[in-house]
């Protein structure tokens, strides 16, 4: 199998081992009995990954992307008399607090700007004042700039007023070490293609029991009805409603044992970690700041200033390190030109360090 051209140094998709890949290599049946007890596998070992109260909790999932999912949880698992409160400081919040408002769920949005953390005394005054509010919902890692939301914290206010509380953890977990039962969340939502090192396809809802049992009939969609798609997991071994995207599945099944194979969500967490410094400290060496302060910054991406120099073009940089084997991304924030590099995936501290060696040889802009 050849190499990539390039690594891919964003959030997700994001560069896979050759042993990923090759996971796809053979076709399966979505009726075979092998291929749907490796879903119920990945269904139990993804509870296993984020809670050591394993008996509360189950998964289900969904095909698409990670927004397709965060989709089938807000519009299933609110009742039509129900009210969300969603936490947004990036396009992700805005994106949950958007299909709420499509699936004309009643909404309030707290909107703390691109580059500050939630404000948790207006949360605790809202939930306090509006009480018709039944679930809140946040993003964990808000990859519009990097941050790192305090999700304990939120997940405090929220149950202190008995509300559902909904994590979008999308490029997070499996990367981030969690138990989501000590964080006292109702449904988390990932990706396969993110920290788990899988690729595009599906992603995954960790639910606790008792709240998915409520869901039935809630639904605003058939494709993405998450009760339904649960309950059809539950009671035929794994078969999907749907047609699954088999191949897909199989490779996210084999990052699942390289997860475990690498040590676990610690050890990757410190290889990110790890990855991410590298990267800052180098970088701060060529001129360029971080846009977030370290406190809050993830080790999931970085958002970098462009450099004061009208000759500085994203664009041209992007190229010339296509070209030398690194694909960057651009900035996603309304006031500030920023680009941002992604360092979960297959990637090393070392790849860290030779991508600041090559923005390094073409500082076209000095």
């Amino acid at each position: 199998m050849e190499n990539n051209p390039y690594l891919l140094l964003t959030p997700g998709p994001l560069s896979t081992s050759k042993r990923v890949k090759a996971a796809m290599l053979k076709d399966w049946c979505t009726w075979d009995d092998d291929y749907n007890r490796i879903v119920q596998d990945i269904r139990a070992k993804l509870v296993q990954l984020a809670t050591k109260e394993s008996s509360l909790y189950t998964s289900v999932l969904m095909q698409g992307s990670g927004s397709f999912c965060v989709e089938s949880v807000i519009g299933s698992v609110i009742p039509r008399d129900g009210k969300i409160l969603v936490m947004a400081n990036g396009a992700y919040g805005q994106r949950m607090a958007q299909m709420a408002k499509m699936l004309n769920i009643s909404l309030i949005v707290l909107d703390s700007g691109e580059i500050q953390p939630p404000d948790l005394d207006l949360l605790e005054y809202t939930l306090r004042k509006e009480s018709d509010i039944t679930h809140v919902a946040v993003v964990h890692c808000e990859t519009t700039t990097g941050m790192l939301n305090p999700i304990e914290a939120v997940g405090y206010l929220a149950k202190k007023y008995n509300k559902t509380y909904i994590v979008d953890a999308m490029s997070s977990f499996g990367g981030i070490p969690m138990d989501i039962a000590d964080l006292q969340i109702d449904f988390l939502i990932s990706s396969a293609n993110k920290c788990i090192q899988g690729v595009p396809g599906f992603g995954f809802i960790i639910a606790k029991i008792d709240e998915m049992k409520k869901c039935a009939g809630w639904a605003r969609s058939h494709s993405l009805d998450l009760f339904d798609q649960w309950d059809k997991m539950e009671n035929y071994n794994g078969k999907w409603r749907f047609t699954s995207p088999t191949h897909v599945v199989r490779a996210f099944y084999e990052a699942l044992k390289e997860l475990s194979d690498e040590g676990g969500v610690i050890a990757r967490y410190n290889r990110y970690k790890t990855s991410q410094r590298a990267l800052v400290k180098g970088m701060k060496v060529l001129g360029f700041e971080t846009l977030l302060p370290d406190a809050l910054q993830s080790p999931i991406i970085t958002s970098f200033l462009y450099p004061e120099s009208e000759a500085f073009q994203f664009q041209t940089l992007y190229e010339k390190l296509k070209l030398r084997g690194f694909v960057i991304y651009p900035g996603k924030i309304t006031n500030a030109n920023t680009f941002r590099i992604g360092n979960i995936g297959e990637v090393e501290a070392a790849d860290m360090i030779r991508l600041v060696d090559a923005i390094q040889q073409e500082q076209f802009w000095k």
